[in-house]
């Protein structure tokens, strides 16, 4: 039987929702998950996963009310866990609160747990309506979604350009396209993501540290380069500094496709084979280029500067499309001004 939902469910797993995204920068592999706990149209209390490794949303609201939530309604954005993991389950922890009714945006997508919280809930007796606000939820943690269904993460190219839709002149000269309140945007977009990839050449040719410049309490995301011609030597350069951590993938770590290049979906799987739900691709054309020939671009998030810097400039990705026919259609989700720029955001349609 399909759901029903008030408008003060809808409220209430709106402010869930609110507050799962505040671990954004701390649940790492994990979901970004938010709880809130509702008596007598009363907020008793609320919580969200906070840091990887420890209580997960649900523990974190109910230790407010000593676990003690008779007849109450818990909103959660994600399907509480059933099994013992680094933490234990939420489910338990529901049932001997004695709440009446548990309402959840999304069920986990892990296909080898997916439901059974929802089952061990019912089977306590428990109320259990499952879809509200789902498409929010999804799109929350599209990147551990993803990877929990696929095995890859979430792949998101940033790119800077002008209104011709160069990203650099002919001698490789790019700074700056974009104004500075695009530029500190693109921080925090790279604060949002748990690694930031980019080719040989860009490090080679732009020497980038590749990091988060926000305050100083902001972790700076794994950078990770792909060098299919081993190009990367010195140790010297900024992408080896100590502000995070780096990977270089090569062919001693990573699978060649027969033209010499890396396999760039195994690179990305070895990515998500560390947890690593989300990347932010910010690279030159051939990369970008082939990523988006393999299919491995999940968005773009495009920075457009109100300039022009003509035919002889680099554009923003190398694909041999020759007739309309293999145009590729992308379907635009957000526009919005920074500053003096237009951010653009858009998927690929399939």
């Amino acid at each position: 039987m399909v759901a029903t939902f008030s408008k003060n469910d809808s409220h209430y797993m709106s402010l869930a929702l609110k507050l799962a995204g505040q671990g954004r920068y701390g649940v790492k592999a994990n979901p970004m998950v938010g709880c809130v706990v509702v008596k007598d149209d009363q907020i008793i209390a609320k919580g969200y996963h906070q840091t990887f490794g420890e209580a997960h949303a649900e523990i974190n609201a109910l230790e407010q009310i000593n676990h003690q939530a008779d007849g109450s309604t818990l909103y959660v954005t994600l399907e509480p866990c059933s099994h013992v993991g680094k933490t234990p389950p939420c489910t338990q922890a529901i049932i001997d609160a004695s709440v009446q009714r548990v309402v959840i945006a999304t069920l986990d997508p892990n296909p080898l747990v997916s439901s059974q919280g929802l089952a061990l809930l019912e089977a306590a007796g428990i109320q259990v309506d499952v879809g509200l606000l789902e498409n929010e939820a999804l799109t929350l943690n599209s990147g551990f979604i993803k990877r929990m269904q696929t095995g890859l993460p979430f792949v998101t190219c940033k790119i800077a350009m002008s209104l011709d839709g160069k990203t650099a002149m002919a001698s490789g000269e790019s700074q700056w396209i974009t104004g500075e309140a695009a530029r500190t945007d693109v921080q925090h977009l790279r604060a949002k993501h748990q690694a930031i990839m980019t080719g040989s050449g860009t490090i080679l040719s732009d020497n980038p540290f590749m990091t988060v410049r926000l305050d100083a309490s902001t972790v700076s995301p794994l950078r990770v380069v792909i060098d299919s011609r081993q190009k990367i030597t010195d140790q010297t350069l900024n992408i080896f500094s100590n502000d995070a951590p780096t990977l270089i993938l090569d062919p001693s770590n990573g699978k060649t496709l027969e033209n010499g290049k890396l396999d760039l979906t195994d690179a990305l799987k070895q990515l998500g084979d560390q947890g690593i739900n989300t990347v932010l691709l910010e690279a030159g054309p051939n990369l970008i280029g082939a990523m988006i020939e393999a299919h491995l671009i999940d968005e773009f998030i495009i920075y457009t500067a109100p300039i022009l810097m003509g035919s002889h400039a680099n554009s923003m990705a190398t694909l041999a499309l020759g007739t309309m026919a293999d145009k590729i259609q992308l379907q635009l989700s957000d526009i919005r001004m920074v500053g003096d720029d237009i951010r653009i955001t858009a998927n690929i349609k399939t």
